[in-house]
């Protein structure tokens, strides 16, 4: 069965089915006579199934975990029910909270009273510790925003411009117990600038469609996790600079830094804006 066949079939769309099989949850058999994928029936109900647990708020990860019977689907059904259940409890408090300010008639911005409809307040932000730990991500908006990106590319390409008459014919561009193994044309200093288009033309893309499949920021991830890819590059950059003038020798030393970067950026963007909430609320 072609795949145009298995969209009439399903009623999904070619991109859902090329989807599916690229996270492997399906693998259609080859038509030995002209290389096409050659959908079977129990391919059509595989698609069926994933889709049908899809719907469901169900990931990708837990769809493949119960494919390859690493965990019951019983089980993955229990945790989703659970889960939406408490979503339900939470819309169901705030549409009760919202009849409540309807019923005051026209109340304002300016004249809205939080204390009027919840007695206590702090109890209350504890209940919804949720919601400010997705807002306290706007930190991590900032370090995966394009003014960023852009800011990094810049430094990237200014290094290499200020660097570059001053380096030698060849710099080191792979290390090996603090000493250089390989070597390259200085002018490769200003590849590193090229590799920056690169991991936001090609790799983002790939690392957004993986993202948004398991975490419902996604999108903000593969945005942090892209320029953290082009500040890895900047490192690097900057490490065969360093290495030349003979400031530093160890490449781990400046991996290391990287990764307290990274970390550093996560906790105080997830973590530090939720107790400035909490701080202002008292």
């Amino acid at each position: 069965m072609t795949i145009k066949e298995v969209e009439k079939e399903t009623g999904l769309t070619r991109s859902n089915i090329r989807f599916y099989e690229k996270e492997k949850l399906i693998e259609p058999s080859r038509n030995e006579k002209n290389g096409y994928r050659d959908y079977s029936k129990k391919d059509i109900e595989t698609i069926k199934k994933i889709a049908f647990l899809r719907t469901l708020g169900i990931s990708v990860e837990d769809i493949r975990l119960v494919q390859s019977q690493k965990a019951p689907l019983a089980e993955i059904i229990q945790t989703q029910t659970s889960s939406l259940r408490l979503r339900i409890e939470d819309l169901n408090r705030a549409k009760a909270i919202c009849k409540k300010i309807q019923k005051d008639g026209s109340v304002s911005y300016d004249s809205l009273q939080p204390e009027k409809y919840v007695a206590d307040l702090p109890p209350y932000w504890s209940e919804h510790k949720t919601i400010f730990k997705l807002d306290s991500v706007g930190f991590l908006y900032l370090w995966g925003s394009l003014i960023t990106w852009t800011v990094i590319a810049l430094l990237c390409l200014a290094l290499a411009i200020l660097t570059y008459p001053d380096l030698p014919d060849e710099i080191p561009i792979q290390w090996s117990n603090g000493s250089a193994v390989s070597y390259a044309d200085k002018k490769f200093m200003f590849a590193c600038p090229l590799a920056y288009l690169l991991v936001r033309v090609f790799v983002k893309p790939v690392i957004y469609t993986k993202m948004c499949t398991v975490f419902p920021r996604g999108a903000l991830i593969a945005e942090y996790l892209s320029n953290y890819l082009c500040f890895l590059v900047f490192s690097a950059e900057l490490f065969s600079v360093l290495f030349v003038y003979g400031v530093i020798k160890n490449i781990a030393l400046v991996l290391f830094a990287d990764t307290a970067v990274l970390i550093g950026i996560l906790v105080f963007g997830i973590l530090a804006p939720a107790k400035w909430q909490l701080i202002k609320s008292r």
